[in-house]
């Protein structure tokens, strides 16, 4: 198997159809011992079988990045449960709602410095920290969208985190080279996770990508989740600093490619539907 003997935590583990999810069940598959974080009490009972199915219901920790003592209380408990670890999947993301709507120059500052915090420092900081107990041939993956290389509807604040996002990841990526370390991203074509839930106009999203991707259908959390094992596995060695796109090709298109009728007009709408 692929991951047998690896070792890692996967931090933001929602529920079995958060693309985590999808990370963790390809990466066990293939023989990885994982841990999981979770924010709060109400998540932990959400987690926690799911920890379970993987075998991992001793290896269950409360993380909330934004108290950076539950970093620290993290790295210890991975030091004395798992001992050295070879992987991190950062899957944490969080703007206000007021950062996902309206017009963009109104959102607070506040609002900026907390989507920033939760969704790009956290990445920094939890890779600082857990950094000593990183083996020698290790990967760190995080979670990315399109919206943070181009305008997308009600992506607003999000869309700047994901492009700060990206940018760290390619950072750390130099700066963590030199110790054997790797560090990638995956971004993601629209599901219907928790997340995506806060999102406006979702449903739209998902006929839109659909209908005007290469492979005409949308990601699942199964294909993410076999991609993130990849980027986690030896398979992807002289991988890093990689944005990678899993999104049935999406991002690749300029223009929608629209099929015409007989009458020459086009035969998907421009809301997704035929």
């Amino acid at each position: 198997m692929l991951m047998n003997g690896k070792k890692g935590v996967i931090l933001g583990v929602a529920n079995n159809k958060s693309i985590a999810y999808g990370i963790a069940k390809a990466c066990a598959a293939q023989g990885a011992t994982i841990a999981f974080t979770y924010l709060n009490d109400s998540l932990k009972k959400r987690v926690e079988p799911i920890a379970a199915e993987f075998g991992s219901e001793n290896l269950v920790y409360p993380c909330d990045v934004s108290r950076p003592e539950e970093i620290v209380a993290l790295k210890e408990s991975l030091q004395k449960d798992l001992g050295e670890i070879d992987f991190i999947v950062h899957s944490i993301a969080f703007a206000p709602k007021e950062g996902l709507s309206g017009r963009f120059y109104d959102i607070t500052k506040n609002a900026f410095d907390i989507a920033m915090d939760i969704s790009v420092y956290s990445l920094i900081e939890i890779t600082r920290e857990l950094k000593p107990l990183l083996s020698k041939n290790s990967s760190i993956l995080t979670l990315s969208y399109y919206g943070g290389v181009k305008y997308i509807p009600n992506y607003n604040l999000m869309g700047v985190a994901k492009a700060a996002l990206e940018m760290t990841t390619k950072y750390l990526a130099e700066d963590l080279g030199k110790d054997g370390c790797r560090v990638n991203a995956i971004s993601a074509g629209p599901i219907k996770t928790l997340a995506a839930a806060g999102i406006g106009d979702f449903r739209f999203m998902l006929k839109w990508n659909e209908a005007h991707a290469p492979l005409k259908k949308n990601v699942s959390i199964d294909e993410v989740g076999n991609s993130g094992m990849y980027l986690l596995s030896d398979l992807s060695s002289a991988v890093t600093g990689e944005i990678h796109y899993v999104d049935c090709g999406f991002n690749i298109m300029g223009m929608p490619a629209v099929e015409f009728d007989e009458n020459g007009k086009p035969a998907i709408a421009w809301n997704g539907e035929k």
